[in-house]
């Protein structure tokens, strides 16, 4: 069960001269050995890794074949890595992606949403756009898995269940990656409909560092999370979108950072040049948290400079404003 012991304070949100809320949580930084680099909280405790994990979900597209079956390019790896924003460019590649593998939109097993870009999502509303499974944050997730599942031959149907060869398959890279047992951890159901899987933070901190420095593993996975590095580096713009952390990042790290957020506070990270895997989780879910941890984090460890620093300072430290567009206080990382 997750530890109620209080975790320490990673993010303070400022306003005037007090600190007005702050953001408790846990995160591991490690090596692909196991050596734990710098950590907070207690990360031995399970938690769902929820989207985060999409990097590793797609190592089966490739490992498999898959993806140079289908020829893809660096834009659907990054997409099956994504949580994209729904903007119209990427419902439109999802689109065009299960059309060129003989599958449709209507295969998709997620439900369709509105952008989760506030502006996208108006313009969605006021063009009245038939909103399809395509659009659905997880849809290139879900194109991947369907795109294995074509070229191993799986029946499509029901991928989304535990049970199915895919889940079974995505499971298996799970515990490999992160040297752990998940067989009897806690089980729930994501916002897209997968199943989501319990873990430790530190198996999840290894599975990263493993991302990050795959040299143990076996020449075909190291080929495979070379590619999917690429892919996200290649094509940040799909692995979130307009104003989102993950791709800010990302445009200006290219393969020194591969950074992946998930729901209630989780994110995840890979440092080649360092070989360092993260892992954090914010105790009460807010992704704002999150977000300034990951990047203190990526500052800590060398992988954004000061020149950098300055140019992702709307990411790393954001500033709280009023309705007026007035400054009002900081979000700043605590640790």
């Amino acid at each position: 069960m997750m530890s109620h012991a209080a975790n320490p304070i990673l993010v303070e949100a400022t306003r005037g001269s007090m600190v007005e809320s702050f953001h408790r949580g846990r995160y591991v930084v490690m090596k692909a050995d196991g050596t734990v680099v710098a950590e907070g909280g207690d990360i031995d405790a399970l938690m769902y890794p929820r989207s985060a994990i999409k990097p590793l979900l797609a190592i089966p597209l490739v490992e498999s074949g898959a993806a140079d079956a289908f020829k893809l390019e660096d834009k659907h790896i990054a997409l099956a890595c994504s949580s994209h924003n729904g903007e119209e460019e990427h419902a439109n590649t999802v689109k065009a992606w299960l059309e060129h593998i003989g599958l449709s939109v209507e295969m998709l097993e997620c439900a369709p949403h509105y952008s989760i870009h506030p502006p996208a999502g108006i313009k969605q509303a006021g063009d009245q756009i038939t909103l399809t499974k395509a659009h659905n944050n997880c849809s290139g997730k879900h194109s991947g898995f369907l795109t294995t599942a074509q070229h191993l031959g799986d029946t499509p149907a029901g991928y989304i269940n535990e049970s199915h060869p895919v889940q079974q398959r995505l499971i298996k890279v799970l515990e490999e990656m992160g040297d752990c047992d998940l067989s009897s951890t806690p089980r729930g159901i994501d916002g897209c409909g997968i199943p989501v899987i319990g873990m430790r933070l530190r198996d999840l901190g290894l599975a990263m560092a493993r991302m990050a420095d795959p040299s143990g593993l076996d020449a075909k996975r190291i080929e495979a999370i070379k590619r999917i590095r690429k892919g996200c580096a290649a094509a940040p713009f799909m692995v979130a979108g307009t104003g989102r952390f993950c791709t800010g990042i990302m445009e200006e790290c290219g393969e020194d950072a591969l950074v992946k957020v998930g729901a209630e506070g989780v994110y995840c990270a890979a440092f080649p040049k360092q070989g360092l895997g993260v892992a954090l989780k914010i105790d009460d879910g807010t992704q704002r948290g999150a977000e300034v941890a990951m990047g203190a984090i990526l500052r800590q460890h060398g992988v954004i400079d000061d020149a950098k620093a300055e140019k992702l300072k709307k990411y790393l430290t954001p500033v709280l404003t009023n309705w007026a567009g007035k400054y009002a206080g900081d979000m700043r990382p605590a640790f």
